[in-house]
C-alpha cells in the first residue's frame, strides 16, 4: 500500500546497484492502491518476496511481520522495504528490530510511514505516528542515507543502510515512546480507545461501527473520503 509519494521516495531511496543479483524483502506487500514492486523488480533482484498477514495481489508468503524473523533467519536480505505498514503494528520495536537483523551486512533498510496529522485508519488496527525526530533516533545504530517526509499527506520516509561489520546489535528501544494517533501523546504502549458502554447500546454508534467494518472488508480504505467521514462522525459522536 502507497502513494505516489512513497513510490517517488523508493526510486530515490533504491537504486541499481542495491538491487540487481541481489535478495529483496517487502513487508506489507498488499498491492491496494499502489505498489514499488514494479520498480523494484525492474532492478533485476536475484529474489524478491512480498510478505503480508493476508493473501492477495503482490502478497508471496502470509506470515506476521513479527514473525519474519523466524521464518527467515538473521542477514537474509540485502534489501528490506516496508511501505505504510509501522503505523499498524502493535509491537513496532519488535518489527524494527526484525527487520536489521534481517538485513545483511551493509543491506538497505527502506521505510515509509505516517506522522501526526494523518487520519485513523485501522486496517486492521492504527497504532502510532512516527516523525523525522523518531526516525533519527530508531536507526541511530545504522547510517540514515536519505530522510523525507510526504508531501501531500502527512508521513515520513526513511533509507537507512546496517553497518557493514559482521557484528551488529541494533539499539534497545524499549524504553523510546511513540505518539499515538488516538490521542496525539506520546506512549510506550498501544493506546486504542474502545466505545464506552455508554455509546455501545446508541444506534447511531452501531451503525457507524458497522460501516466501519464493511468499509474495512473491502480492503480500498487507506485514502477514501468515505471512511476518514465515517471516523470523523464516530468519533464526534463519542465525545
Amino acid at each position: 500500500m502507497c502513494n505516489s509519494e512513497c513510490i517517488s521516495f523508493v526510486e530515490r531511496a533504491v537504486g541499481p546497484d542495491d538491487v540487481k543479483g541481489r535478495a529483496l524483502i517487502e513487508i506489507g506487500s498488499y498491492d491496494v492502491n499502489g505498489s514499488v514492486r514494479p520498480y523494484l523488480e525492474s532492478l533485476a533482484p536475484a529474489s524478491y518476496v512480498g510478505v503480508d498477514i493476508n493473501p492477495g495481489p503482490g502478497v508471496d508468503l502470509v506470515c506476521d511481520a513479527e514473525h519474519l524473523l523466524d521464518r527467515f533467519g538473521p542477514e537474509s536480505f540485502d534489501v528490506v522495504i516496508s511501505t505504510e505498514l509501522l503505523e499498524h503494528v502493535r509491537d513496532w520495536r519488535a518489527v524494527i528490530t526484525g527487520m536489521k537483523r534481517l538485513a545483511r551486512p551493509g543491506g538497505l533498510i527502506v521505510i515509509t510511514t505516517r506522522s501526526l496529522g494523518f487520519p485513523i485508519h485501522g486496517y486492521p488496527d492504527d497504532y502510532w505516528r512516527y516523525e523525522p525526530t523518531d526516525m533519527r533516533v530508531i536507526f541511530g545504530d545504522c547510517a540514515i542515507e536519505l530522510l523525507d517526509v510526504d508531501r501531500s499527506e502527512p508521513g515520513v520516509f526513511v533509507a537507512a543502510r546496517r553497518p557493514a561489520a559482521e557484528r551488529f546489535e541494533p539499539f534497545d528501544l524499549s524504553g523510546y515512546a511513540l505518539c499515538s494517533p488516538h490521542t496525539g501523546t506520546r506512549t510506550l504502549t498501544p493506546d486504542t480507545p474502545e466505545l464506552p458502554e455508554s455509546a455501545r447500546s446508541d444506534d447511531e454508534c452501531a451503525r457507524l461501527a458497522a460501516e466501519l467494518a464493511a468499509l474495512r472488508a473491502t480492503k480500498t480504505l487507506r485514502y477514501t473520503a468515505k471512511l476518514r467521514g465515517a471516523y470523523a462522525r464516530l468519533r464526534a459522536r463519542l465525545r
